[in-house]
C-alpha cells in the first residue's frame, strides 16, 4: 500500500548511489546476495537475542535491496537478476519471523508459525497474479521499474519492513504484531485472488 509513495522519495537517491556504485564495478546480482547475507545475519543476531544489532544489519541489509536494481538500472537488467533478487526477499521475509521464534519458543512459536503460513499464501498469490499477468503483457511501474508485474495490495515490501522494524523495537510484542501481520497478509492475499478472479477469470 505504501510502496508507490515510497518509491517516489527513495528511487532518486537510490539510483544516484547505483549509478556510482556500478561506476566502480559492483554487480546487481552481487549486491542482491550481499543484501541477503546482511539480512539473514541480523536473523541470526535476533535469534540470539541481540534485537538492537540486528535491526541495524536489517535497515543495512534492505538499502541494499533496493539499491540492486539501482545497479542493474545504471549497467543491464536481467531477468535473472529479477528472479535472484525476489527468491533473496522471500527467504529474509521468512528468516525473521523464524529468528523471533528461536530467540523464545515458548512465547512466540504460534504467532510465527500462523505469520509464516501467512507470508506462504501471500507470496503465492503474489506469484502467481505475476505468472498470469505477464501472459496479458500487462505492465506497471507504480512500485518502480520491476522484472516481475508487482501487484499492489494492502502489505507490500514497506508495510513489511515496518512490522520487522516495531518487531526489533519491541522483541516483548512479537506475537501481538505478528498475529496483526499475518491477519493482514491474509487479507492482501485473499484481495488479489479476487481481483485475479475479476481481470483473469473471462
Amino acid at each position: 500500500m505504501l510502496d508507490t509513495f515510497s518509491r517516489r522519495l527513495i528511487d532518486p537517491p537510490l539510483n544516484r548511489i547505483g549509478a556510482a556504485l556500478a561506476a566502480r564495478g559492483a554487480t546487481a546480482d552481487g549486491v542482491t546476495l550481499a543484501g541477503l547475507a546482511l539480512g539473514l545475519a541480523a536473523s541470526a543476531l535476533i535469534a540470539a537475542g541481540l534485537f538492537g544489532a540486528g535491526l541495524v544489519l536489517l535497515a543495512v541489509s534492505r538499502l541494499a535491496d533496493g539499491l540492486d536494481g539501482a545497479v542493474a538500472r545504471a549497467t543491464r537488467k536481467t531477468d535473472f537478476g529479477g528472479y535472484i533478487d525476489i527468491a533473496a526477499d522471500f527467504l529474509f521475509y521468512g528468516s525473521v519471523p523464524l529468528a523471533f521464534v528461536v530467540a523464545d519458543p515458548q512465547a512466540n512459536a504460534l504467532a510465527g508459525a500462523a505469520l509464516l503460513t501467512s507470508f506462504y499464501f501471500n507470496g503465492t498469490s503474489f506469484l502467481g497474479y505475476a505468472i498470469l499477468a505477464e501472459r496479458r503483457g500487462m505492465e506497471t511501474a507504480a512500485q518502480g521499474e520491476k522484472t516481475l508485474y508487482f501487484s499492489n495490495g494492502l502489505l507490500e515490501g514497506t508495510e513489511t519492513i515496518l512490522f520487522f522494524v516495531a518487531m526489533c523495537l519491541f522483541p516483548d510484542a512479537f506475537a501481538a504484531l505478528a498475529w496483526i501481520f499475518a491477519a493482514l497478509c491474509m487479507v492482501t492475499g485473499t484481495l488479489r485472488i479476487v481481483a485475479a478472479r475479476r481481470i483473469f477469470g473471462g
